[in-house]
């Protein structure tokens, strides 16, 4: 029988490890937090595609490798196909989720408060946002690292709650 996790459970969780990071630990330096965020994500990433592929045979190119991401990995975490896979044929590929989940709970309108704030407010909640894509961009390159592909991610966000993860294959 599979184990889970409860979606709450897993939004709560990621929330305190960008609050711990972001406001205690690393208050004054954002680009750790971040760097130290997107390492977690990455053991997580590379134990779960150690998980999920242990039956399987090896993928034989990074197109059947970034499949498994989109199909079969991403309905293990999120219940869900990606929504959109686009590629450049040269070592890029964008991942398109429309309804992200660890993002929908996040609102894109700003409240009140932040509407009568100064405007330091809105790019604070934008940063923070910003924040909470760094464990997801680390658990993809984890998990890909695990299949032996080395690679860089990061994440788009222009209209949430969709995310888009733009993957960068090193040569």
């Amino acid at each position: 029988m599979a184990r889970e996790v409860s979606e709450s459970c897993m939004d709560s969780l990621l929330t305190e490890i960008v609050s711990s990071y972001c406001n205690v630990l690393y208050a004054t330096k954002p680009e750790l937090a971040a760097r130290r965020i997107e390492a977690i994500g990455y053991q997580v990433g590379h134990q779960l595609s150690e998980r999920y592929t242990m039956e399987r045979p090896r993928f034989s190119d990074h197109l059947e490798a970034i499949k498994f991401i989109c199909k079969d990995f991403w309905s293990e975490l999120f219940k869900k196909q990606i929504d959109n896979l686009k590629t450049n044929h040269r070592g890029t590929f964008v991942l398109q989720d429309d309804k992200f989940a660890w993002l929908s709970r996040i609102s894109g309108e700003p409240s009140t408060e932040t509407r009568s704030s100064a405007p330091e407010a809105g790019n604070k909640a934008a940063e923070t946002t910003g924040m909470h894509l760094y464990f997801p961009c680390g658990i993809i390159r984890g998990a890909l690292s695990n299949l032996g592909i080395p690679c860089a991610v990061s994440a788009d966000i222009s209209n949430l709650p969709a995310c888009s993860f733009v993957i960068r294959i090193k040569v």
